[in-house]
C-alpha cells in the first residue's frame, strides 16, 4: 500500500486496512509540505514481526517522523515508540462501543521515555498528525517549514 516511492520521510502505518479511511487527506497535505510518504498496514497484535521490520526498514531508508493509526486498545502507536527513537504521532481510530476515547486514553498514557505524541481522534486528528510532522521535520528543513506556514496563513485568510 505504498504512496511513494523511495525513502518516505513519514510512515503512516495503519492497525489494519479499515482504518485508511481515517487518514485518506493526510497524504496531500504531506504531498503539499514536500513529504514523501508511505501507508503501510501492520498489525502490533497479530503482525508484531512485520512491523518490526518496517520500523527498521523505515529508518534506515530516511524516514524522520512516523503516524501510527489505531482504534480500541491502540496499541500500535506505543508499539512504535518502544522500536525507534524518532517521533511518532499518534492517532486514534473512533472505532467500538467507546468511539475512539479507548484508542485516545490508550495512546495518551505512555510510560515516562515512551513519548507518542496524539492527536484528535478520526479524520481531523489523521490531519493533524500530517501538519505535526511537517512541523517537526521543518525544524531542520526550511523548504518544508515555509511550505507549513504557507498553509497557516492561507488557513488564517480562510477564517472569517
Amino acid at each position: 500500500m505504498a504512496t511513494a516511492s523511495g525513502g518516505a520521510r513519514v510512515l503512516i502505518l495503519l492497525g489494519s486496512e479499515s482504518d485508511l479511511a481515517v487518514v485518506e487527506k493526510a497524504p496531500a497535505l504531506l504531498e503539499r509540505f514536500g513529504l514523501s510518504h508511505r501507508i503501510e498496514v501492520a498489525s502490533a497484535h497479530r503482525q508484531p514481526d512485520r512491523l518490526r521490520a518496517l520500523v527498521a526498514e523505515a529508518e534506515a531508508g530516511g524516514t524522520q517522523v512516523f503516524i501510527a493509526v489505531a482504534g480500541m486498545a491502540a496499541h500500535l502507536p506505543g508499539v512504535v515508540a518502544s522500536l525507534t527513537g524518532l517521533p511518532v504521532i499518534g492517532v486514534p481510530v473512533a472505532s467500538g462501543p467507546l468511539g475512539g476515547v479507548d484508542a485516545l486514553l490508550s495512546i495518551v498514557q505512555m510510560p515516562p521515555g515512551v513519548p507518542v505524541a496524539t492527536v484528535a481522534i478520526g479524520s481531523a486528528g489523521a490531519r493533524n498528525a500530517a501538519c505535526l510532522a511537517a512541523r517537526i521535520i521543518g525544524l531542520a528543513d526550511p523548504g518544508v517549514a515555509a511550505a507549513v506556514e504557507a498553509y497557516r496563513r492561507e488557513l488564517a485568510a480562510g477564517a472569517r
